[in-house]
């Protein structure tokens, strides 16, 4: 049981409705932040300026962009599938979604995706309370190949590359993946020339 009075200092970003069931009222919860011990993201989340733990600044895509999937290069990045260090946190979201508040930092580039493409190798990454959501390897190094024109075509042949040097790597979920988002012909000219 939580006292009133304490925030859990390993969760960075916290829902209002995870502070009212920790017992805080809306006023407690203002008082939280004008003592500094909490800032407000928006009208649903929280930053705990209590937190004791590694500060990911994907954390924040979950207090901004909750259905927000981590893609593209800062997805690759993540994988270490490229050297590249983007300067913005590449976000998919479904199309017809909305996204009401944008912070200054991390900043965070938006990408609307059909509902297939979106739904589509979607993993949890989670440290305690603490997680983002972000598409697994094989659909990362899909969705680059077909924005491969956006991100930059030497981008995406180093980050097809480097999948294809892991031990890990499920070439037969890759096409799989690339068929189902209108690439597969394209992915298969790729690997007939890097494998």
């Amino acid at each position: 049981m939580i006292n009133n009075n304490i925030i859990p200092n390993n969760q960075m970003i916290i829902s209002v409705e995870e502070l009212k069931e920790m017992g805080f009222s809306l006023y407690k919860i203002n008082r939280l932040v004008e003592k500094g011990l909490l800032r407000k993201l928006n009208k649903k989340f929280y930053e705990n300026m209590t937190f004791k733990g590694e500060e990911l600044e994907f954390y924040y895509i979950y207090g901004y962009v909750p259905q927000g999937v981590i893609c593209l290069m800062s997805a690759a990045v993540y994988y270490d599938l490229t050297n590249y260090m983007p300067d913005v946190v590449d976000v998919a979201i479904q199309r017809k979604s909305r996204v009401s508040t944008l912070p200054d930092w991390p900043e965070i580039d938006i990408h609307y995706y059909t509902n297939e493409r979106y739904s589509l190798g979607i993993e949890t990454i989670a440290d305690g309370k603490n997680l983002f959501h972000i598409y697994n390897v094989e659909k990362t190094v899909v969705d680059i190949i077909f924005y491969r024109d956006k991100v930059g075509i030497e981008e995406a042949k180093e980050v097809l590359v480097n999948y294809l040097r892991r031990r890990d790597r499920n070439l037969n979920q890759l096409i799989r993946y690339a068929d189902k988002c209108k690439c597969g012909d394209i992915m298969r000219k790729y690997l007939e020339v890097l494998v």
